[in-house]
């Protein structure tokens, strides 16, 4: 009996626990799922704790007006004493200088006075001046500017510490989380909106965007303010909106933190942006151009040119593929742009490239782009001409008059495009007479019998499709053509 009573007892524990585990698992989805479709009750101590380090921004430029050329009046005409009298209270000079004013928003970093806007709210002006949220001016000093991102750091002088607001990691927002946005919307003076993280990575027209989209309003003079999460942190710089009409259509677009801090830092620093220089030209990689390199997937940064630089002394090669940067996954040209850019000059970082049918690594110590001169060193003379028409091109190795008539480089190696026909592939993927054939199955091409040997070689191999380099104007790019009948 003894013995029974405890395995029963037991059992019971057993149960209990199981029944607590049961409830404490459900209670813990219901709290996220009610955590998760709960709205702030209200953005009102957010807003307290933060206007304090939220400015107002006016500019001031000089600017040269011009009245014009002056009216022809006939003589006795009734409009004659009327110009003249106009003209000579415009002093009747052809120019003359006016202030321009412009407003913009921004938010200190620091309690000594640095200052965080755009670029396009400060350029060109004469005159920078700061207007706090609980009164007071200052004027502003720019420290730096950074055009590729628009941003832009000033610096005022306070004989008190600032009120300033923290970075965020906007690597960690996430799309539908909460953000409110602050600033000095078409000149209203203090102003807070609200909304969510609608879309991330976005890219306006720069190599080095990443913009977080947010429906929250944002208005011509918001510009260069801040995207804060629930926290209180700056995880966006208002920078641009999406509008047919100038007014906010709830496509706003924020500079992530990620990004701007690291511009930031260097203007900081340096008073200038140094960001690094890997020195080769990339394309993306398309379904065609993998299937004809025999890469597993389409991904990567494809390197159509490597002039003098870091590369080039690594050994990087033309027609190798970046898979790789300093142990992060490339997945396209726009990917790798940014992430060296934003790496530190001077670094030494392991890059994998794919090159004939293997993997590689190699060692790469960056450069600073801003300092890059890029040349393209020249190649020796091409062989007597034979023209052939070869999938749906008709080529020719490169002769004098054929390199002064189309314009090409003294000491241009290759196989000269000297028609296209309009119905081909090759027409459809944007070949044209006058380009440059330099490559053909990532091996150099100087004559017709070259490259018909590079198109045995690959159908031999299997392969559907044949990767041309073809240059334009010194501009390279690859392209694959179909090898199917």
């Amino acid at each position: 009996m003894k013995s029974k009573a405890i395995a029963v007892s037991s059992h019971e524990v057993r149960s209990v626990r199981a029944l607590w585990a049961l409830f404490l698992g459900l209670a813990l989805l219901m709290a996220q799922a009610i955590a998760a479709r709960a709205a702030p009750e209200s953005f009102a101590d957010l807003a307290e704790q933060v206007s304090p380090a939220v400015v107002n921004i006016t500019t001031s430029t000089t600017v040269a007006t011009s009245t014009g050329p002056a009216p022809v009046v006939p003589e006795g005409s009734p409009f004659e004493d009327f110009f003249r009298d106009f003209l000579d209270r415009n002093e009747g000079g052809p120019s003359r200088p006016r202030r321009s004013q412009a407003l913009g928003s921004g938010f200190v970093i620091s309690e000594d006075g640095y200052i965080v806007t755009n670029n396009h709210v400060i350029q060109g002006a004469d005159e920078i001046l700061i207007e706090f949220f609980e009164g007071g001016e200052l004027e502003a000093e720019v420290i730096g500017t950074d055009p590729n991102t628009d941003l832009a750091l000033l610096k005022v002088q306070s004989d008190t510490p600032l009120a300033y607001v923290p970075w965020g990691n906007s690597d960690e927002s996430r799309v539908g989380d909460w953000v409110m946005a602050m600033g000095n919307p078409l000149g209203q003076g203090f102003s807070v909106s609200s909304g969510i993280v609608s879309a991330r990575g976005r890219a306006l027209s720069g190599s080095y965007d990443d913009y977080i989209q947010t429906d929250a309003a944002i208005n011509r003079g918001n510009s260069g303010g801040p995207l804060f999460n629930m926290d209180g942190q700056v995880i966006g710089v208002n920078t641009a909106i999406l509008s047919p009409n100038g007014g906010s259509i709830g496509i706003g677009f924020a500079m992530s933190s990620r990004v701007a801090t690291n511009v930031i830092n260097q203007l900081r620093e340096f008073g200038e942006t140094r960001r690094g220089w890997l020195g080769v030209r990339i394309q993306d990689v398309t379904d065609d151009v993998a299937e004809a390199l025999g890469l597993e997937r389409t991904a990567g940064a494809l390197v159509t040119d490597v002039p003098e630089g870091p590369a080039a002394e690594a050994g990087i090669q033309s027609g190798d593929v970046i898979l790789s940067f300093d142990g992060a996954d490339v997945e396209d040209t726009r990917g790798l742009v940014a992430r060296v850019g934003n790496t530190e000059v001077g670094k030494a970082v392991r890059i994998v490239v794919f090159r004939e049918g293997a993997t590689q690594t190699l060692l790469v110590t960056l450069g600073r782009r801003e300092d890059a001169e890029r040349t393209f060193p020249a190649s020796a003379p091409a062989d007597e001409p034979i023209e052939r028409d070869i999938l749906g091109l008709t080529i020719s190795p490169i002769t004098a008059e054929l390199a002064e008539q189309l314009g090409i480089a003294d000491g241009a190696e290759g196989l000269v495009v000297t028609d296209v026909a309009e119905d081909s592939e090759a027409f459809k993927k944007g070949l044209r007479a006058g380009d440059l054939i330099t490559e053909a199955g990532q091996e150099a091409v100087t004559d017709v019998g070259d490259l018909e040997d590079r198109i045995a070689s690959a159908r031999d191999a299997g392969r559907k499709s044949l990767l041309l380099l073809v240059r334009r104007g010194g501009d390279p790019r690859f392209v694959a053509l179909s090898l199917e009948d």
